[in-house]
C-alpha cells in the first residue's frame, strides 16, 4: 500500500519534477500584465486547443528590448514550475523574442523610424495631386486584381487620362527590385503625371516588399507623386508612408487620383464664370480709356496742333502790314503838293522803297530758320510739359489708379470700400482685378 503524504509535499515533489522539464515554446500571447512595481509580469500562451500561463521576473523582461501586448507571436525559453499556494502550474519564462511575424513588424517599426528621422515622412515633402492628370503610371502586378481595379475605375471615372502600366512581380524574391525598377521607368519617362503603385490583400509576410527600405527610397526619388494602394484598409507599409499619398486599396487610389467628371464640369463652369467676368472688366477698362482719350483737344479740335505757329504768323504779318504802308503816304503827300516833283521823286522812291522791301524780305528770309528753330525748340519744351503732366507718366514712375469694380470711378478715400468689395488697380503696364482684405482711414 503506497504511503500517503500531505498537500504540501505532493506539490512539492511535483514541482520537484516539473522543474527538470525546460523547453523553448511559440504561442500567441493572449493576456499580458504588466504593473509598475511588481516584482513579476504575468501573461498567457495559447494556440488553437490549449493555453500556457506564464511568469518572467520584472529584470528579465527589462532585458527582452521591446513590450509585451496581446496578440504578438512570441518565443520563449524556461521550464515549468509550480505555485504552491494556489496548486497552479506555471511556465517560468529565462528568455523572450518575438517570433514569426513578430520579428517582421518589429524590423518595420526599426526601419520607419530611421526614414521618419530622415524627414522621408515628413508632410512638407509631399507634393500634391494634379488636378486633372492626362497620362497615369501605374506599378503593380499584370495578373492581379489590382491592376483590374485601376483600370475599371479609370474608365469609369476619366475616360480621358491615358493609363501606362508596368508589370512588376510584388511578391516573393526578386519583387522589391522589379518594384524598383517599375518606379525608375515612369520617372524617366518624363511624360507621366502621377504613378500609382498597387498590390491586391494578402498576408503580412505577403506585403513585405512594400516595407523595404529600396522601394521607400525609389517613391522618394520618383520625380513625380506617388499614390499608393496597397492590401486593404488596415494594412500599413513603408512605401505608404513615404508615399505622396496613401489610399486604403487600389480602387481608392485610382479614385484619388483623378476627379468626376461632375467635379470637371463644376470646375469649368466656375472657370467660365470667372473669365466672363474678365472680360467683361477688361470691356470697361478699355471702354474708359477710349472716353478719356476722346475728350481730349487735340481729337476736338485739330486747329489745337498749328495755333501756336499761326499766332506767330499773325504777328508777323500785322507788323509787315504796319510798315508798307508808310512810304505811300509820304509820296501822295508830295504828289498832292507839286507833281512835277513827284515825277522826279518817284523814281528814287520806288527805288528805295523797292531796296527796304528787298532788305526786309531778305532779313525774314535770314531770319525764319531762327524763328521757326525757336519755335519748334518751345513747342518740344511745352510738350515734353504735357507729357510731365500726364496721367500715364505718373503712372510709369510707380504710382497706381484705382477704380471701382466696374472702372467708371476713381476711389480717391479707404472709406470709399469695405472689406469684400472688388476693385480695379490700373497701372503703367496693365490693370489688377483685386479685393480688398481690410481698409484703414489715415488722418
Amino acid at each position: 500500500m503506497a504511503t500517503s503524504v500531505s498537500v504540501t509535499e505532493a506539490i512539492r515533489r511535483a514541482k520537484s519534477a516539473l522543474e527538470t522539464v525546460a523547453l523553448t515554446v511559440v504561442g500567441e500571447v493572449s493576456e499580458c500584465t504588466v504593473k509598475p512595481g511588481y516584482k513579476a509580469i504575468y501573461f498567457t500562451l495559447g494556440d488553437e486547443s490549449s493555453v500556457l500561463p506564464c511568469l518572467m521576473w520584472r529584470d528579465s523582461y527589462d532585458m527582452c528590448g521591446f513590450a509585451l501586448r496581446p496578440g504578438m507571436l512570441v518565443e520563449v525559453s524556461g521550464m515549468f514550475t509550480a505555485y504552491a499556494a494556489k496548486g497552479r502550474m506555471q511556465f517560468q519564462v529565462r528568455r523572450l523574442t518575438p517570433a514569426g511575424e513578430g520579428v517582421l513588424r518589429m524590423q518595420v517599426a526599426a526601419l520607419a523610424r530611421k526614414l521618419e528621422a530622415e524627414g522621408l515622412m515628413s508632410a512638407g515633402r509631399k507634393r500634391p495631386l494634379p488636378v486633372f492628370p492626362m497620362k497615369v503610371g501605374l506599378v503593380t502586378s499584370p495578373r492581379g486584381k489590382a491592376v483590374h481595379d485601376v483600370i475599371r475605375t479609370l474608365r469609369r471615372r476619366y475616360p480621358v487620362a491615358e493609363l501606362v502600366i508596368a508589370g512588376v512581380q510584388v511578391e516573393g524574391d526578386g519583387a522589391v527590385a522589379a518594384i524598383v525598377e517599375g518606379l525608375r521607368l515612369m520617372g524617366d519617362r518624363g511624360d507621366i503625371d502621377v504613378v500609382i503603385l498597387a498590390r491586391g490583400g494578402g498576408s503580412y509576410e505577403d506585403l513585405m516588399p512594400f516595407n523595404s527600405e529600396d522601394i521607400a527610397r525609389a517613391v522618394a526619388r520618383c520625380p513625380v507623386p506617388v499614390v499608393t494602394g496597397i492590401g486593404h484598409e488596415p494594412d500599413d507599409s513603408i512605401a505608404d508612408m513615404v508615399a505622396d499619398f496613401r489610399a486604403s486599396t487600389p480602387t481608392a487610389a485610382a479614385e484619388a487620383t483623378t476627379p468626376t467628371l461632375i467635379e470637371i464640369a463644376s470646375r469649368l463652369d466656375g472657370l467660365a464664370r470667372l473669365l466672363g467676368k474678365a472680360l467683361s472688366h477688361s470691356v470697361t477698362e478699355r471702354a474708359h480709356r477710349l472716353r478719356l482719350i476722346a475728350h481730349r483737344p487735340v481729337f476736338r479740335d485739330a486747329e489745337c496742333l498749328m495755333s501756336a505757329r499761326m499766332q506767330a504768323l499773325d504777328v508777323v504779318a500785322d507788323a509787315l502790314g504796319r510798315a508798307l504802308p508808310v512810304g505811300l503816304e509820304r509820296a501822295g503827300g508830295l504828289i498832292s503838293r507839286n507833281a512835277d516833283a513827284l515825277a522826279r521823286v518817284a523814281p528814287r522812291l520806288l527805288e528805295r522803297q523797292t531796296s527796304a522791301v528787298s532788305s526786309v524780305s531778305r532779313r525774314m528770309l535770314q531770319q525764319a530758320p531762327t524763328f521757326l528753330e525757336r519755335a519748334e525748340r518751345q513747342w518740344v519744351l511745352q510738350a515734353a510739359r504735357l507729357e510731365d503732366l500726364s496721367p500715364l507718366a505718373i503712372l510709369g514712375r510707380g504710382f497706381a489708379v484705382c477704380y471701382d469694380e466696374t472702372g467708371e470711378r476713381v476711389l480717391r478715400s479707404s472709406a470709399d470700400v469695405a472689406p469684400g468689395d472688388r476693385v480695379r488697380v490700373r497701372l503703367a503696364e496693365g490693370v489688377l482685378g483685386c479685393m480688398v482684405e481690410d481698409s484703414e482711414l489715415e488722418v
